[in-house]
């Protein structure tokens, strides 16, 4: 579980999101970071007996850092407002896909996963998975429990169908993505219990084999 005050600080960064409150407030940021890192850990270790592909990740190579880079966007405040963790194998920065737990106060947490936009050669290979397995590939998103949590694969689409595959094509609605990710919500009162870190793992477990899929025609 995490602590309130995590919470608390995040909903206070967001009113607050500049330098100087941020240095002032410098202590309950660190206490925040290693509430969440804790998670995280206690993440891994679930996650590892569950999916032995992702064991042996470490805490930094999946959580994001606090410090936006604010180059080339409109909004030019310093901080996320949010705490996130990838789980991939090889950590954070790896193309393959995994899992994700995102912390952000006011109803925006959730636990998700899959291959956020891809690079073009990945997207292809996803896209052939697709097309090549693809009773096998609905019969993963229309199981019940993955309906029961995700609803539907999220993702920007095309509006036309991606070269090399007809509009009639049966899996097309799926082939114009570029993005595979699915998630879950989850409260700020869930992210305060107990039961979060089974409550999370949950998640991942129902959609363990959307990411195995994905992985395959990835990384094989």
């Amino acid at each position: 579980m995490l602590q309130a005050t995590t919470l608390k600080f995040l909903k206070n960064l967001a009113k607050n999101n500049n330098k100087e409150w941020f240095d002032e407030h410098k202590p309950e940021y660190q206490e925040a970071k290693s509430d969440y890192d804790t998670l995280v850990q206690q993440l891994i270790d679930g996650l590892s007996r569950q999916d032995a592909e992702v064991s042996g990740l470490q805490v930094k190579d999946c959580t994001f850092r606090i410090y936006k880079d604010v180059r080339f966007s409109k909004d030019k405040t310093p901080y996320k407002t949010n705490m996130g963790a990838a789980f991939s194998p090889g950590g954070r920065k790896s193309p393959r896909p995994g899992y994700y737990f995102h912390l952000e106060p006011g109803g925006n947490s959730f636990a998700g996963g899959g291959i956020w936009m891809p690079e073009a050669p990945v997207l292809k290979k996803v896209r052939q998975e697709i097309d090549y397995n693809f009773p096998e590939f609905q019969q993963i998103i229309g199981n019940k429990e993955f309906i029961k949590y995700f609803g539907k694969i999220d993702g920007e689409a095309l509006k036309t169908a991606p070269q090399g595959y007809q509009p009639d094509n049966p899996a097309i609605a799926y082939l114009k993505l570029k993005s595979f990710t699915v998630w879950h919500s989850m409260s700020d009162d869930a992210c305060t219990q107990p039961a979060l870190v089974r409550e999370i793992l949950k998640v991942f477990a129902v959609m363990q084999p959307f990411v195995k899929f994905l992985d395959r025609a990835v990384h094989e």
